[in-house]
């Protein structure tokens, strides 16, 4: 007498018959996963924000379940590029547009190196001024234009700051280093506005007088370096 299978233990008619949708559905799962997992993988050696973003992407995308939760479902995917870079990487590419802009024009007398705030750029102020005074140097007015250049070219914020030694200084224009230093980064970018038409907007100046010195005040060679302008080419994320 052959046993009949109970009605609650009868498997579905499309599964008895061969068509095996579970097989199908679990092997679709199992290919999504797979996937999934070989794409983290090619992207290890991105950024984590990168990598996440991915996931998110993915997650979104791809919902086995109803109802399932994205990963990190407060996270905001912004759609720029350039949100996805860190003001760090932007700093270095900043950099080196500058570094490669002053080794094609042979610009020898500057120095380059990077801040928190974006690229400094230190020019000595024998390079634009005689002792003293702030009026710009005829023999300053070619790496001036080569510099107008550059702010034409990377167009970024730019702040200019003059910067002395600590030895006082009181004649019948500058009472102190304030107004000595604040009259070069001045007269620096009245120059640029007058000869190279740059965008006024995209300045500020400030200065320092001796109280960011680069070295000590004891060497003559240590004070000459703390006479100097800098440009500082500021990264805005």
């Amino acid at each position: 007498m052959a046993l009949r299978p109970h009605p609650i233990f009868r498997l579905p008619q499309w599964i008895s018959h061969g068509i095996g949708g579970w097989q199908i559905i679990y092997t679709g799962f199992i290919l999504i996963m797979l996937s999934l997992f070989i794409m983290l993988t090619s992207f290890a050696s991105l950024e984590s924000s990168k990598v996440t973003q991915f996931v998110d992407s993915f997650s979104n995308a791809v919902k086995v379940f109803e109802g399932a939760r994205s990963i990190e479902s407060t996270h905001r995917i912004l759609p720029t590029p350039a949100d996805a870079l860190s003001k760090q990487d932007l700093t270095a590419d900043l950099f080196e547009q500058v570094r490669r802009f002053s080794i094609e024009e042979e610009m020898n007398q500057v120095h380059l190196h990077q801040t928190q705030q974006g690229v400094v750029m230190t020019l000595s102020d024998t390079l634009l001024f005689d002792s003293g005074k702030a009026d710009v140097v005829v023999d300053a007015y070619p790496l001036l234009e080569k510099i107008g250049r550059l702010i034409h070219q990377i167009h970024v914020p730019v702040e200019i700051g003059g910067h002395t030694d600590d030895r006082p200084i009181r004649n019948e224009h500058f009472p102190s280093n304030w107004e000595l230093s604040t009259a070069r980064a001045v007269r620096t970018l009245r120059f640029l506005i007058e000869h190279h038409g740059v965008d006024p907007q995209l300045f500020s100046v400030a200065g320092y007088a001796h109280h960011q010195p680069i070295a000590d005040n004891v060497l003559p060679s240590h004070r000459a370096m703390n006479r100097r302008v800098e440009f500082i080419f500021l990264v805005e994320q």
